[in-house]
């Protein structure tokens, strides 16, 4: 996989925010400037939303072969606006949402056995059911490589055990995860004594 570096970091997540702002306050779509475009393809990303820690929403696209920043902008719109187990962001939960971004590389087949919780995520299928969870989910959950394999195949609508089906087919994939708050702390750690200025609606 490809390893971003934190101008390429700093500029996602300045995609990722202008989208969400554009998304949720004039429902159209926030163009990719030349400036914040990128020539790296990546082979999927997330854009995950929280708002005090809590999840808000988590949307993505898996098998681009897109730029970055563009399947970035779109993930968190979508996230904002079209993830079925929430509501749309409103305006002013905006200074309280906390983006993450997730880079993925290319999914590979895997065995059960070689499935490492927090190292790989995890894509199962089986005909027209799919159910995709992220390296970072088993890690929050204190998941081991079994479960995480269980739980994706229950996100895919299948039996736990689906995976021992040979129809069922198994795909792992490694991902690089940064979040806004993470260059807050650089900051903060590079100028003590200074202020990092809240993100708004006006941002």
């Amino acid at each position: 996989m490809f390893s971003l570096d934190n101008r390429e970091k700093e500029t996602l997540l300045t995609v990722a925010r202008r989208s969400l702002v554009a998304a949720v306050e004039s429902d159209k779509r926030a163009p990719v400037l030349a400036a914040e475009s990128s020539r790296t393809e990546c082979a999927g990303a997330f854009v995950t939303l929280r708002r005090r820690t809590r999840l808000r929403g988590c949307i993505g696209q898996i098998g681009t072969k897109q730029p970055a920043a563009e399947v970035v902008a779109y993930a968190a719109r979508a996230a904002a606006l079209e993830d079925p187990r929430f509501d749309a962001v409103r305006r002013d939960e905006l200074r309280e949402i906390e983006i993450e971004v997730s880079v993925l590389s290319s999914p590979e087949a895997i065995a059960p056995h070689e499935i490492e919780a927090g190292k790989h995520g995890l894509i199962v299928s089986r005909r027209w059911q799919r159910g995709v969870l992220l390296p970072q989910v088993a890690v929050e959950h204190r998941w081991g490589g079994m479960r995480l394999l269980e739980e994706t195949c229950m996100k895919a609508g299948l039996e736990p055990d689906a995976w021992k089906d040979q129809q069922t087919v198994i795909l792992a994939f490694t991902a690089e995860v940064f979040s806004e708050s993470d260059f807050r702390r650089d900051t903060e750690l590079e100028t003590p004594g200074t202020l990092t200025p809240d993100y708004s609606s006006s941002t």
